[in-house]
């Protein structure tokens, strides 16, 4: 397995940065190129949990993926934050296009998987990947830009949903709140998408997935579900793997990852 690490900004890999996890597809099980995933983590655009993004990162290479996981830009580090992360995930996906064949991927078959905050990052690329703003910005194609489908688990959405909780933090996130509230923007462009959550989040209200849910519905672009009666905020794969007590570690709610790994199969066939 190869590990790869590409900055996406003049300040190398102390800033935004994009690293993967590249395997050889297998000749025996008939694999010329492997689908992509891009895992976007969470951290209130604080930070990112390295040590869970890298071991949901090999949790899908272990399904056949070439997975990676993006570095965005934080709230100190761009001021107002947005769009910054989105031009930084437009350039992450923009890589997967561009070195296909170098890394063996399938450029049809390119998946965002975001959680918590990056939950927040996936909708709102999802929304806007195809927008003439984007590719201004990232001075790419929207063939560059395009995903084939995406992955929100217990998202934020929107501001206006409960989380950020004040206004000043909202005004650190962007000068537009509709800007940045995703339900608000979806288009019949979107990809399709596969959402997940717990009813009783005690950070993100559930309103928020529910309400990126019933955007796509009203779009009709294909949309997968899953609301889980029970689990606290941020529960990554819900497994020994990153939990360590009987919260954080729920085998019901871990049956996200193998209902989204058979959700992939079929809209990626």
């Amino acid at each position: 397995m190869q590990i790869i690490e590409k900055p996406l900004t003049d300040k190398g890999m102390a800033g935004p940065y994009l690293k993967g996890l590249l395997k050889s597809p297998d000749p025996a099980a008939g694999q010329t190129k492997l689908p992509a995933i891009i895992i976007i983590p969470g951290g209130a655009y604080t930070h990112i949990p390295v040590e869970q993004t890298e071991t949901m990162a090999v949790a899908f290479a272990n399904q056949g993926f070439q997975s990676f996981y993006l570095r965005y830009s934080f709230m100190d580090e761009a001021q107002p934050l947005m769009p910054q992360p989105l031009i930084e995930l437009a350039k992450a996906v923009q890589l997967l296009h561009q070195n296909a064949d170098e890394w063996q991927l399938d450029s049809d078959k390119i998946v965002i998987a975001g959680f918590s905050v990056g939950g927040h990052i996936v909708g709102l690329y999802n929304d806007y990947w195809d927008s003439a703003w984007l590719t201004k910005a990232t001075g790419f194609g929207a063939d560059e830009l395009k995903i084939n489908a995406a992955i929100m688990g217990y998202p934020v959405v929107s501001p206006k949903l409960g989380f950020p909780k004040d206004a000043a933090t909202v005004q650190k996130w962007a000068d537009d709140p509709d800007f940045i509230a995703a339900d608000e923007q979806v288009t019949a462009t979107n990809a399709p998408t596969f959402v997940w959550t717990t009813l009783d989040d005690n950070v993100v209200p559930s309103a928020n997935a529910l309400a990126y849910v019933a955007a796509l519905k009203t779009a009709e672009v294909s949309v997968e579900s899953h609301l889980f009666r029970h689990g606290p905020h941020g529960l990554a794969l819900a497994n020994q793997q990153t939990g360590n007590d009987s919260e954080t570690v729920n085998p019901h709610v871990g049956h996200w990852f193998e209902l989204a790994i058979e959700w992939l199969t079929d809209i990626l066939d």
